[in-house]
């Protein structure tokens, strides 16, 4: 199994490395750190030696030997370097060139508000990346946990998350700890399921039910004997219902991506964005369906 890491010689960038190492010692897989240029488009003469190209290598390959000096010596690590308008289309360029099974990524860009304040990167991942992206929140850097210690998968409001379970349970299973499914229940009371003679215990029980029956759902695709919990969690909206949910360093969760997504891509739900605005933990968003499964 082979992680490709998209990396700048930044925080965020530090903090990709970070989760990267955590996820390929938990999974035994090989680290793909990856940096992608922008191509030459100084005028010539510009620079006296060499050409800006040539600076650029020179200098991202100097970051590149850094940040895989900060790889554990367990942990296969090489280093890439390709050119590209766009950082996203390289790294999935270099994703699917390398069969990589990931990509990761240092979520942060240069928002304020939250743990994961996407990037303009991550934001182009989350809506074409053709293989599960694995956001790190912003301070994953200086986690001293070295392993997943659970795997949480969130399960929508349908059933039927095959694609999404099955890669959750490979997880779970490498972790070595229980799979935790949950499934979260905004009550906010202008939803459109509501009746006018509703009462608000009424819609809160008709809520969870469905979520209860999407769990098991969900539980009943598991293989047999596998060790899972599950839960349904509420609150006034998503944000407040994933804060109902106790978090520990090292764990992760795991989300599909919206019906809305394009086979084989990504494309990032508004319940899993709202969950990334509190969420301190790192997200894995797993395309839709047919991911070409390299780490089997």
């Amino acid at each position: 199994m082979r992680l490709v890491v998209g990396y700048l010689a930044t925080p965020s960038g530090a903090d990709g490395v970070a989760l990267a190492i955590r996820l390929a010692r938990t999974l035994d897989a090989q680290l793909d750190i990856c940096m992608v240029l922008p191509p030459d488009q100084v005028a010539a003469g510009a620079v006296p030696t060499g050409g800006y190209e040539d600076v650029l290598v020179e200098q991202a390959q100097q970051w590149l030997a850094e940040a895989a000096a900060a790889v554990p010596n367990d942990i296969v690590v090489e280093t890439h370097i390709s050119f590209d308008e766009s950082f996203a289309a390289g790294l999935i360029e270099q994703a699917e060139k390398l069969a990589a099974s990931a990509i990761v990524i240092g979520a942060a860009g240069d928002g304020l508000i939250g743990r994961h304040s996407l990037g303009s990167v991550a934001g182009d991942l989350l809506h074409s990346a053709p293989v599960p992206l694995a956001l790190a929140p912003r301070g994953t850097r200086h986690s001293t946990v070295d392993r997943v210690r659970e795997v949480t998968c969130a399960i929508g409001d349908r059933p039927g998350a095959d694609l999404l379970l099955d890669i959750a349970v490979r997880a779970s299973r490498a972790a070595g700890t229980p799979l935790r499914l949950v499934s979260l229940v905004a009550l906010d009371p202008m939803h459109g399921s509501r009746r006018a003679d509703d009462l608000p215990a009424a819609v809160r029980n008709r809520a969870l039910e469905h979520a209860r029956e999407t769990l098991d759902s969900a539980k009943s695709e598991l293989p047999e004997d596998f060790p899972v919990t599950s839960s349904t969690t509420d609150g006034p909206t998503v944000e407040a219902a994933v804060n109902k949910l106790e978090w520990h360093d090292g764990d992760l969760i795991m989300v599909g991506s919206s019906r809305l997504a394009q086979p084989r891509r990504l494309f990032l739900g508004s319940t899993a964005a709202k969950m990334l605005r509190v969420l301190q933990v790192p997200m894995v968003v797993v395309p839709k369906e047919g991911v070409n499964d390299h780490g089997r």
